[in-house]
C-alpha cells in the first residue's frame, strides 16, 4: 500500500536537524523525503522511508541519480 506523505510529513522531522521535510515526488510516487537544512534526501525503499542519518543521501547524488524527481508544492 502506497504511504500517504501528507500524514507522514506531519509528524516526521529531519533525524539530524530534527527541521521540516518536503516530499520528492517520482513518476507521481514518493521516493524520498527532503531537509532542505541538511541538503540531504532520505530515501523511501519499499513503502517505508529510512530516515536514518547515515541513509541519507546528499542532493547533488540524489539529482544525478534521479533527474524526475521532484519537490512537491
Amino acid at each position: 500500500m502506497p504511504i500517504n506523505t501528507d500524514e507522514l510529513l506531519r509528524i516526521l522531522a529531519c533525524p539530524k536537524c530534527l527541521g521540516s521535510l518536503a516530499a520528492m515526488v517520482e513518476n507521481n510516487t514518493a521516493a524520498g523525503f527532503a531537509c532542505a537544512a541538511c541538503q540531504v534526501i532520505y530515501p523511501i525503499r519499499e513503502d517505508i522511508p529510512v530516515m536514518l542519518v547515515e541513509e541519507a543521501v546528499d542532493m547533488p547524488t540524489w539529482n544525478a541519480q534521479h533527474p524526475q524527481a521532484k519537490e512537491r508544492a
